[in-house]
């Protein structure tokens, strides 16, 4: 098999794999409706950058030696529940935005607030701390990338699945920093805050009972 058509193939599965909702979608959204595009395209890049974080260490082999450990799987797993319950307690009680001129300008100072490292922090941590992409590249990697396929070559894979991850939620960012869509979220207020925060810890909660087999 040649290397394209084994990028092509494992593309070809990760395009399925990347648009299913979880909580780098939740975030990325969150992002975009409350503190505006350019905080939800800077956590984009840093869900991509903990990709290839994640196939890094896959390529070394420390992903077999998690994946064959069930305390280091738990540790990373728990790790996980506690910051995704954390962000939903945090979005859970966070004051309503609205778009009126007044609240714009407070926006702009949360905004400041929230720096960009701390925006591209969020979104590496919400993906470096779910366990599930361990298992994810490994048996992906294994099942579709010949042995015989250098290393060097495998982490282009990486930067290639991490560009594709980036443009996913780069366009997830777009269509909901749209006026008209963030309008519509802003008009629910409170009750965005509310859904989004119980998203985070249901979602810490599934992951609590993931298990490593």
């Amino acid at each position: 098999m040649s290397y394209l058509g084994e990028f092509a193939t494992i593309m070809a599965v990760f395009a399925v794999v990347i648009v299913a909702p979880g909580a780098d979608f939740a975030l990325v959204v969150r992002q975009s409706v409350v503190h505006g595009r350019r905080a939800a395209l800077v956590t984009s890049f840093g869900i991509g950058a903990s990709l290839l974080f994640h196939i890094s260490y896959t390529i070394l082999g420390i992903g077999l030696v998690v994946s064959q450990s069930l305390a280091l799987f738990a540790l990373i797993k728990w790790c996980g529940v506690a910051y995704l319950v954390y962000l939903g307690i945090r979005s859970f009680f966070e004051k309503p935005f609205s778009l009126d001129e007044t609240a714009l300008a407070g926006e702009a100072r949360a905004a400041r607030r929230l720096s960009l490292p701390m925006c591209f922090g969020m979104g590496f941590l919400t993906n470096a701390l779910n366990p599930k992409p361990v298992l994810f590249f490994l048996s992906l990697f294994s099942a579709l990338v010949s042995h015989e396929t250098p290393a060097a070559v495998t982490f282009l894979y990486g930067i290639g699945m991490a560009a594709a991850l980036i443009a996913w939620f780069a366009g997830v960012t777009l269509f909901f920093t749209n006026p008209a869509v963030r309008a519509r979220f802003a008009a629910g207020g409170r009750w965005f805050n509310r859904i989004t925060g119980a998203t985070f810890v249901l979602l810490g909660l599934r992951l609590a009972a993931q298990k490593a087999g």
